[in-house]
């Protein structure tokens, strides 16, 4: 029991941490003017994770299903800002699935070669991401119309849509606590498996 529950909590606060990293540069009115951060990113949480979920599991497919539940997490995001009044180009998801079937590839045809999974897969991700969501930011209109006319409450007073300061990270009360329960995940479980026994 301890183990399945293990992988739910690394998953949902994996997921937490990816659609949140770098905050800011996952709303529409930011994504442009920031793409290499936003790919660097989400890229790097991508790997990251979906790397430890799946050596964790031994399974391959598993970063597939890893990206999957994060898309599903953003879409569910994506859906309640609609709800909300905003456009639906509001927030754009990123595309993490294709990606994640190129780490899953690497693994399965390495062999389950932890090493080439890590060094080869997480290159794969590297690569592939900025130009899935490359074409992903094409479909999406005029960024900055929707940051004029949608302006988000909680967008801090240092923050304009004409010039983004990139190098400042949005204080987000999610990402701040999904960071600290991902950290107090691994000793959590590790007393409560000891006390199993």
């Amino acid at each position: 029991t301890t183990h399945y529950l293990f992988i739910v909590v690394v998953a949902v606060n994996s997921t937490l941490l990816t659609i949140n990293a770098g905050d800011y540069i996952f709303y529409t009115d930011w994504m442009r003017t920031s793409f290499v951060v936003f790919s660097v990113s989400q890229s790097t949480m991508l790997a990251v994770g979906a790397v430890y979920y799946m050596l964790f599991t031994g399974v391959p497919g598993t970063a597939t299903y890893y990206a999957t539940i994060m898309t599903i997490y953003a879409w569910v995001a994506k859906g309640a800002w609609f709800a909300l009044g905003y456009p639906y180009d509001f927030i754009v998801v990123p595309v993490w699935i294709p990606s994640a079937m190129l780490l899953d590839l690497t693994y399965w045809a390495t062999r389950r070669n932890k090493h080439a999974a890590i060094i080869i897969g997480g290159t794969l991700v590297g690569l592939s991401f900025p130009l899935f969501n490359m074409v992903n930011l094409l479909l999406v209109r005029d960024p900055l119309e929707v940051a004029f006319k949608y302006p988000r409450p909680t967008l801090p007073a240092y923050m304009t849509p004409i010039e983004p300061q990139v190098g400042k990270f949005y204080n987000s009360p999610v990402a701040l606590g999904s960071g600290a329960g991902a950290v107090l995940t691994v000793p959590m479980t590790a007393l409560g498996a000891k006390l199993n026994t």
